[in-house]
């Protein structure tokens, strides 16, 4: 039986145009910050595909794989499946949308997570959206879901926390020293925090059609050449 570390190897149909530049947004916070219901707006109005490291988990653990029976116990236990698992089931994910742009949700959970994704797939994300809100609220809306996952009880709700405090913090505060970090007060009511969101990505919008019009200039002006990858003109990097 194939694993998911077997995946890369393989050819996936429907994959994005190599010549495409990737544009990945990690978006991290603890349970119950209300990412996910962040994501599915920011996917309505922004045109994203939203990755939720969690839902692939919970998707492969119920998939029959040899993989699954070893997430659902991490899982339950409140803790970090091992870093491959994770980026094999997001790479493959990224590969079958088709899109170009990604938010990926709870990943990475630990340093060492963020530097296996950065050295498997040679991506570094274009920024972090984090959402800051206190520990009594995130438990708090935790309970109140009523999602019916295993992990939505008291005890793991707890151990999630400390994962989070003792593992998380360490990535945002690493990407917040490169100047990545775009914080969101998310104690606030959904609509003041998908306002604060709007700003975040309105801006990131904007610098994107800038460069891709710089860029569409360069190759018409034929700045790029002899196979030389950065434009003579406006310092412009040709996609990967």
């Amino acid at each position: 039986m194939e694993t998911i570390a077997d995946a890369p190897n393989k050819e996936v149909k429907g994959s994005s145009p190599p010549d495409k530049k990737l544009t990945v947004v990690f978006v991290l916070g603890g349970p119950g910050s209300g990412k996910g219901t962040q994501c599915a707006n920011i996917v309505q109005h922004f045109g994203y595909t939203h990755l939720s490291a969690g839902d692939l988990l919970r998707a492969e653990q119920n998939s029959g794989s040899e993989n699954g029976a070893m997430i659902k116990n991490m899982i339950k236990d409140g803790q970090i499946v091992p870093s491959e698992v994770t980026i094999k089931l997001l790479q493959r994910a990224m590969e079958e949308s088709g899109n170009d742009k990604f938010l990926i949700d709870g990943f990475p959970r630990n340093e060492e997570n963020r530097a296996a994704f950065e050295s498997v797939t040679g991506i570094e994300p274009d920024f972090v959206l984090f959402f800051d809100c206190p520990e009594e609220e995130m438990e708090k809306r935790v309970l109140n879901r009523n999602q019916g996952r295993d992990d939505d009880n008291i005890v793991s709700i707890r151990k999630r926390f400390k994962v989070y405090i003792n593992s998380s913090l360490p990535v945002i505060e690493y990407y917040n020293s490169k100047g990545k970090v775009r914080k969101i007060d998310a104690s606030k009511p959904v609509e003041e925090v998908f306002e604060a969101v709007k700003e975040v990505f309105t801006s990131l919008d904007e610098k994107v059609r800038q460069h891709r019009d710089i860029f569409g200039r360069c190759i018409r002006r034929k700045k790029f050449r002899n196979g030389a990858t950065k434009c003579s003109w406006m310092r412009c990097i040709l996609p990967s």
